[in-house]
Order: structure tokens, then sequence, then C-alpha cells
């Protein structure tokens, strides 16, 4: 009985630490205006053209211009948190400059 209980234990346990995709993993592309913001220091964002603000954790120096206008492939990263508190937490995949 102890050896059943114990195997049944054993499989949740590796079944709860699979790896699980949530439902904002996928890639988004957006268009939109590098910011840059006063608050908490003051950080780099991006307002899409949507009307969205995005708080990317990569952003290369090179796109750290304000005003600049881009085109990015992203994810959001809500496993992760920020002291910024201005828009959804992102990982940049791809960015390139919009020439206008």
């Amino acid at each position: 009985m102890y050896k059943l209980f114990f195997t049944i234990f054993a499989f949740l346990v590796l079944l709860s630490s699979c790896d699980k995709q949530s439902p904002t993993s996928y890639n988004l592309e957006s268009k939109g205006t590098i910011t840059y913001l006063f608050l908490e220091g003051g950080f780099y964002g991006i307002i899409t053209d949507d009307g969205n603000n995005l708080d990317p954790i990569n952003l290369k120096d090179e796109y750290k211009q304000n005003g600049l206008k881009v085109k990015l492939t992203y994810k959001e990263r809500m496993d992760l948190g920020s002291i910024h508190m201005w828009g959804k937490l992102v990982e940049i995949i791809e960015i390139q400059k919009i020439d206008e």
C-alpha cells in the first residue's frame, strides 16, 4: 500500500513541475514609439500605436532614443516583476527602427 501511495505521490510531484506555457507566452507584434519616462528613477518604455504601454526588460542601448519609432516582436513576461509599475513587462524578441 505504501509503495502505491509513494508512486502516485512521486508521479504528481513530477507532473506539477512540468513547464507549462501561459496563454501570454506566444510572440506578439506591434509598432510603437520609444518613450523616456521619469518614473522610478527613469527608464525607457514603448507606447504601441494601439495605446498599450510596454516595459521592455532587454531594450538595447541603440534603441534608447526618446521618440524613436519601432516595429517589434515581443512576449509578455508575467513570471517577472518590476519596480516601474508602468505597462506590461515584456521581453523583446526582435526590434527594428521604422523610417517615417
